[in-house]
């Protein structure tokens, strides 16, 4: 299912160095191909390796002019269908078109915090380095005591001893 760009609606993000999909983008598929030699068309992104697309849609979601689709599965959208996410400030709105021509649209809300604004440690306990060296720091119980370490198996039950 990788993503291709619609050279009529892509604007290049309006001549800027790195285009927003060229950012987001967590595999460094698309490009901007400045003066038309590889793709035909001057200040448009393309996706360089359409076969190495993780299907992330970030790029479909990110791209302020709707100029990048994907060609789905057919179990997940029939021949002729097309699936287009439109990113607002506080949710996104996906818009499902059959062949038959019935639209339907979901509207999800955007599930992300500031940058910078989640302690990855808050509420667990503080490392001390003297702490390291003793058994079972690493396989500590859940009241923060020492255990007496994992084990691996009973040397009984080996089948090479």
């Amino acid at each position: 299912m990788p993503t291709y760009v619609r050279t009529d609606k892509c604007d290049g993000c309006k001549g800027q160095d790195k285009t927003a999909c060229m950012y987001i983008c967590p595999h460094d598929l698309m490009k901007l191909d400045k003066d038309g030699s590889e793709t035909g068309h001057a200040m448009r992104a393309f996706n360089q390796e359409p076969e190495q697309c993780w299907e992330c849609y970030s790029c479909v979601k990110i791209c302020p002019q709707q100029a990048i689709e994907a060609r789905h599965y057919a179990d997940v959208v029939p021949l002729g269908g097309m699936v287009q996410p439109l990113r607002g400030s506080d949710s996104i709105m996906w818009t499902i078109k059959f062949r038959n021509g019935t639209l339907k649209r979901f509207k999800f809300p955007i599930r992300t915090t500031p940058e910078g604004s989640i302690d990855p440690f808050g509420g667990k306990p503080t490392a001390t380095l003297a702490n390291i060296t003793a058994t079972g720091f690493f396989t500590g119980s859940a009241d923060g005591g020492i255990t007496k370490g994992y084990r691996a198996g009973n040397p009984a039950e080996l089948i090479r001893k």
